[in-house]
């Protein structure tokens, strides 16, 4: 098998470069269709092999860019969007000791459920930066994306991502997702401690699960845990090469 996998290696490898070429060049004339292309299609069995991750990243990851600028607008520094939501988890954090410090129940149950909601919106795309940089992944810009309201979005430098261990880019796909699902229930641990209201905690408890049970029904068919479960896959595949 092993030398039967050596021996298609070189047309495999002609075959993929030749496909990136006619893609690279419908970019470059202004698509912005990769999955109309193939171009995920290709990616997908690059993947596998550590040979071609070395031979074809660097292209892959310029026709991603490409695209990716040519499709989405607006887009904004990563030390930009990692500022402001940094800075928002800290707002949140403060937001506690106001609970903390005001004197009516009905205020203190609003700060500590707005920090909660807070932490969950500001964190996850922070948590997905710090994870991917110490696992070699790199970044290039924020956006607006998903589903309706618009949410901050992290775009990956696609090069980096491919070099990665994919059990590694699992993981960092999980680790935003994971700190946005957290936050709530880290806010509930400060209501008994601010002597907030039960309601708070009412509220903080149905976010979290809401969010959970969103994730259950969405994200693993559209979001983080379906990159999360796709990645899990090439990296068993790897291991049976």
């Amino acid at each position: 098998m092993a030398e039967a996998r050596a021996s298609d290696l070189p047309v495999l490898d002609r075959e993929i470069g030749a496909e990136l070429a006619r893609i690279e060049a419908a970019v470059g004339a202004g698509e912005t269709d990769l999955r109309g292309l193939g171009f995920w299609r290709i990616v997908a069995r690059v993947k596998i092999d550590r040979i071609l991750i070395d031979r074809h990243a660097d292209r892959i990851g310029r026709i991603d860019a490409a695209a990716f600028r040519r499709a989405v607008r607006p887009r904004f520094p990563v030390w930009l969007g990692n500022t402001v939501l940094l800075a928002g988890a800290a707002v949140s954090g403060v937001l506690i000791g106001v609970a903390g410090a005001v004197g009516s129940p009905g205020w203190k149950g609003v700060w500590i459920v707005a920090a909660g909601v807070g932490w969950a919106i500001t964190l996850h795309c922070p948590t997905h930066w710090i994870f991917g940089w110490f696992v070699g992944v790199r970044f290039t810009d924020y956006f607006f994306g998903g589903p309706p309201p618009p949410r901050p979005g992290l775009k990956s430098d696609y090069a980096t991502y491919l070099r990665a261990d994919p059990g590694s880019r699992a993981w960092m796909h999980a680790s935003g997702a994971i700190a946005t699902k957290l936050a709530p229930f880290l806010a509930l641990i400060f209501v008994r401690v601010v002597d907030a209201p039960w309601w708070a905690a009412v509220v903080l408890l149905a976010v979290g699960i809401g969010q959970i049970l969103t994730d259950v029904r969405f994200s693993t068919a559209s979001s983080d845990w379906k990159k999360f479960a796709r990645e899990r896959r090439v990296a068993r595949a790897r291991a049976d090469i």
